[in-house]
């Protein structure tokens, strides 16, 4: 379940899993939406789970736009898989009278150049990449070895790091007030913890007690990372070796990437077509053109030696097993990517470190255009009951120029964070909120009205 958000008109061009998944979203927020496809079994999927319009048709058509009502429309976002429609309807939906635009496209180039390129106008107001958000991920994991799951807010002034609790851990049997005053100072708030074999979610207080096994999150400035692998009782490992399964859109921007910050990085890809085309792209990775699923062809290319295995390639199974795979060759991170949100919510309870859904990082991307102005950001945690939404406090809020302690929060949120003058801060409870702040609050889906009234 999604905060609210300004009710509006919405068409969605692509009924393909990004489109579907955004559709099926905005729906739970009884948004007006109208989904087309010119595939009609896409559309039947959507009718028979959703409360949406459909209409089947070439959303790059002047009528098919008409029929969905594009002159009355507030948000057209253009999800196919060809680039080419994306442009094109965003630009017709513009000229017939539509407020705003999104266009998906897979070129990162385009992304890249966007402040040379003026696409507005053209007619595209915003451009998303499940691929590129998908490569940036990934990329925060490799980095942060420890933690199996990641966010960054306003470029990582604030963090969200997720992690299970080894044997090892430091705070194991102590509360939450007791592995904070380790520290002379707080850089650093658990916001969500989910005991093994439990299925619920516990917003922490100072005398929630952590135990072997927990998964928990953390909201930190980078101050606090270093205090928080101290806790977790580990050093932060270094990535220098790595293996990655697929040469698709998102494995060879990830090689790439990686390779020229100077890690080691091989690819493999049993499509011999792919496996030329990255080799005429990239000079510095090397390319294994073999099947990623046999296991004595990758211990003879040194799997044993990686220290991080990511799977991206377009098959939900393979990546997992591969994974799986690598991970009884005690791979310190393994990664996969999966389409499947069932087994989105698994990774702790299979044996790999982190899963990666791109329709979920893109849906919340696009939820940024359909939020309340005074809610910036908002980022899913893996595998609970639970989302941080970043508030901005402006002269409405009720909790303006109040102390956190006074105000009547509810049991099941907490605020992790504060942003305020491009700092990220840990705060408790004598902190007073100001105007302009951006507050980061990590809240059920039960709690979240209650967390909104004092906001908006």
């Amino acid at each position: 379940m999604l905060f609210n958000v300004q009710y509006m008109k919405i068409i969605i061009a692509g009924a393909g899993e990004v489109g579907f998944h955004l559709a099926k979203l905005l729906s739970f927020e009884s948004q007006d939406i109208t989904l087309i496809d010119n595939n009609k079994s896409n559309l039947i999927i959507a009718e028979n789970q959703l409360d949406i319009k459909t209409i089947e048709g070439d959303s790059a058509s002047i009528s098919v736009l008409k029929e969905a009502n594009v002159q009355n429309c507030d948000l057209v976002v253009s999800l196919t898989t060809s680039e080419t429609t994306n442009f094109t309807t965003c630009f017709l939906a513009k000229q017939l009278g539509a407020k705003r635009t999104i266009a998906r496209i897979s070129n990162s180039e385009f992304i890249e150049g966007n402040k040379e390129i003026d696409f507005s106008s053209i007619g595209i107001d915003e451009l998303i990449s499940p691929e590129s958000l998908a490569t940036e991920e990934i990329k925060l994991l490799v980095h942060e070895s420890a933690f199996t799951n990641s966010h960054d807010f306003e470029d990582g002034i604030l963090k969200m790091m997720g992690v299970k609790l080894e044997k090892n851990a430091p705070f194991i049997g102590k509360t939450v007030m007791e592995s904070a005053s380790v520290f002379p100072g707080v850089h650093f708030m658990p916001i969500a913890i989910k005991k093994e074999n439990s299925d619920t979610t516990i917003i922490p207080r100072g005398d929630t007690v952590f135990s072997q096994g927990d998964q928990v999150y953390f909201i930190t400035n980078e101050k606090g990372l270093k205090e928080l692998y101290d806790l977790i009782g580990t050093e932060k490992q270094n990535i220098d070796n790595i293996m990655i399964l697929g040469a698709g859109r998102i494995g060879s921007k990830l090689a790439k990437e990686l390779s020229n910050e100077g890690l080691n990085v091989k690819i493999i890809e049993i499509n011999s077509e792919k496996a030329n085309h990255f080799v005429e792209e990239v000079k510095n990775v090397m390319m294994l053109n073999v099947d990623g699923r046999n296991v004595d062809l990758l211990v003879e290319e040194n799997l044993e030696n990686m220290d991080a295995f990511i799977a991206t390639t377009g098959n939900s199974e393979t990546n997992i097993m591969s994974c799986l795979m690598a991970k009884s060759k005690n791979i310190k991170k393994t990664i996969a990517l999966v389409d499947n949100m069932d087994y989105f919510n698994l990774s702790q309870s299979i044996g790999i470190d982190t899963l990666i859904n791109k329709k979920l990082l893109a849906a919340n991307d696009i939820f940024r255009f359909v939020r309340n102005g005074d809610i910036v950001e908002l980022a899913k945690l893996n595998n609970m009951d639970a989302e941080i939404v970043e508030f901005n406090v402006s002269e409405h809020s009720k909790v303006l120029n109040k102390k956190i302690v006074n105000l009547d929060f509810p049991r099941k949120a907490i605020i992790g964070g504060v942003i305020r003058d491009n700092k990220g801060l840990i705060v408790l409870g004598d902190f007073e909120i100001k105007l302009g702040d951006r507050v980061l609050v990590c809240s059920t889906a039960e709690a979240l009205k209650k967390v909104e009234s004092l906001f908006l």
